[in-house]
């Protein structure tokens, strides 16, 4: 009897045992569904995730401090401005709905639009946002100028007299002196709407804390590891089917800093775009004639743009040089290189040869015709006539950076051959920006990209009282006859005799040579095949409003 109900017993702990197993298997079977599920899930909502790479570091998501590339990104996604620039560089309206400039062309009332409202946030009570209205306009553009909070941008309002909202919907700004380009500055992301109330409360933390009214509202920040953006729900704006903006749920912004691994992250589609091109990885990309390799042709999509961009080699006419002073050697060394060779074998055809002028394609005033063509022989010619009157050989330095050791190189080599001597100095790109503005390098490498869709940026480097340090005039070149059409300008309210005044201007200082231009820059994007929508324009701003990401199959 003891060992039948101890055989029974064993019986019914084995059929418990088994049970228990078998619940547990059951358990694990659910818990593998539903992460497969929830892991499906999640691939399936990948497509509505933006994900980029800044490799140079995001330093404020306050649109007051927006003065580089990867600050002007991140607060483009957040903010609006009076107006905006379309892809075409045309200004239209962003969140003034309409303008009237008056005849004088001092006065600008804007008229701001009534159904914008605030990303949310808890101290604006308990609708947890508010309508924008003319007020925040006022405050915002103000704060540009206050001492205390030291924006870059506040060079946009030195022309500016008086600011003020006439009611919530009217905001008048009244300049000192007529300025056509003033809308443009109005675009740029320093004059970006903010709310009172949060940059009072927050203070100075409102870097980390941004609010404002646009496709995309904050959602958490790791500084140098992740930003992430979240859709905005009040957004004001639809497409042309009357669908809500913007079609992604998110934007993820990693900051990995090394190129190479982004573009490795890149490749595995781990990131949506490849905004950069370094020569590590150039010639794996694209062809000589700047095209996509036959590797990457069925994989990839590569847009090229002009952007507002040229590059340079400058001759400080200060110099104490007479090789620097002298008209014959900065002609004899303007042409006396291939400018299409070098674009070719360095540049892989990025960007356009810089034989026009100094104002770049994509911008009103860039020059028709070439006026640089490479002609050795005459470049030699003129180099031994300077050498025949003043019994000096022609021998300068250029200062470089790293970057673009290659291109000056390239140069040294050429210029050689017309019997110009070249020493290229290198150094920290900090250390020649400084060296450059005290007038310390006789001959230098540099670049100007626009801040503003004007030419009058351009030839702002050739009027006299912008000279260095002081000002963007880093050659002091000068020309009481280019002065006089500089100021001139800004009295010319029609475009295209502005646009002819520019391009004379230019021509007058290009016929001294005080700067050579080398190429025009181009926006280069890669993107994947499942990215739709995504535009290039000239002033090289990422805008994602309108973009779309398919499902991968």
């Amino acid at each position: 009897m003891y060992f039948a109900a101890n055989i029974q017993s064993l019986h019914l702990l084995n059929k418990q045992l088994n049970l228990t197993v078998l619940n547990y298997l059951s358990y694990l079977v659910i818990i593998l569904l539903l992460f497969s599920c929830y892991q499906k899930q999640e691939e399936d909502r990948s497509h509505m995730v933006f994900r980029y790479n800044e490799y140079g570091s995001i330093t404020s998501l306050d649109p007051a401090f927006s003065r580089n590339l990867p600050n002007i990104w991140a607060t483009t996604h957040m903010f609006n401005s009076l107006v905006q620039l379309n892809d075409d560089l045309e200004i239209i309206p962003d969140l003034a709905e309409q303008w009237t400039i008056s005849n004088d062309g001092l006065v600008y009332e804007f008229r701001i639009r009534e159904n914008v409202f605030f990303h949310q946030h808890p101290a604006f009570g308990k609708s947890k946002t508010r309508k924008v209205n003319a007020s925040d306009f006022a405050f915002s553009l103000k704060r540009l100028l206050d001492p205390q909070l030291a924006s870059p941008g506040g060079w946009i309002l030195q022309n500016v007299e008086r600011i003020e909202a006439k009611n919530d919907q009217l905001l008048i700004i009244t300049l000192k002196q007529p300025f056509p380009a003033f809308l443009g500055l109005l675009s740029m992301r320093y004059c970006s709407v903010v709310p009172r109330e949060i940059v009072t409360k927050t203070g100075g933390n409102f870097r980390k804390n941004p609010i404002g009214t646009g496709p995309f509202a904050y959602k958490n920040w790791e500084e140098d590891v992740k930003l992430v953006l979240r859709k905005n729900p009040l957004y004001f704006e639809r497409d042309d089917l009357g669908h809500s903006l913007p079609y992604l749920e998110s934007i993820s912004i990693s900051f990995v800093p090394d190129k190479q691994s982004e573009f490795m992250l890149f490749l595995q589609e781990k990131l949506d775009i490849l905004n950069t091109l370094d020569n590590s990885y150039k010639d794996e990309l694209l062809t000589q004639q700047g095209t996509l390799t036959e590797k990457y042709k069925g994989k990839i999509n590569l847009q090229k743009g002009p952007y507002l961009n040229t590059e340079y080699l400058g001759f400080y006419l200060d110099s104490p040089s007479p090789v620097i002073k002298s008209p014959l050697i900065r002609e004899a060394i303007n042409i006396g290189f291939d400018r299409k060779k070098m674009m070719i074998y360095l540049r892989n055809n990025i960007g356009f040869i810089g034989n026009k002028g100094f104002i770049p394609k994509g911008l009103s005033g860039h020059p028709k015709e070439v006026v640089l063509k490479y002609q050795p022989e005459k470049a030699a010619e003129l180099v031994k006539t300077f050498e025949k009157e003043t019994g000096l050989k022609a021998e300068i330095t250029l200062a470089t950076d790293a970057n673009y050791i290659d291109l000056c190189e390239y140069i040294q080599r050429e210029l050689q051959k017309i019997g110009i001597s070249i020493k290229v100095d290198m150094m920290p790109p900090a250390t020649l920006k400084q060296a450059r503005s005290k007038g310390k390098l006789e001959m230098f490498r540099s670049n100007w990209i626009a801040d503003y869709p004007d030419a009058e940026n351009y030839l702002s480097l050739f009027y006299s009282k912008n000279f260095s340090p002081t000002g963007p005039n880093y050659t002091h070149f000068y020309s009481p006859t280019l002065d006089s059409l500089y100021e001139n300008s800004f009295f010319i309210n029609d475009a295209q005799k502005r646009g002819e005044t520019y391009q004379s201007m230019d021509s007058l200082a290009m016929s001294k040579h005080p700067l050579i231009p080398l190429y025009y820059d181009q926006v280069l994007r890669f993107s994947h095949k499942n990215v739709l929508g995504l535009n290039l324009n000239p002033v090289n701003v990422l805008k994602l409003k309108k973009v779309r990401k398919t499902k991968k199959p």
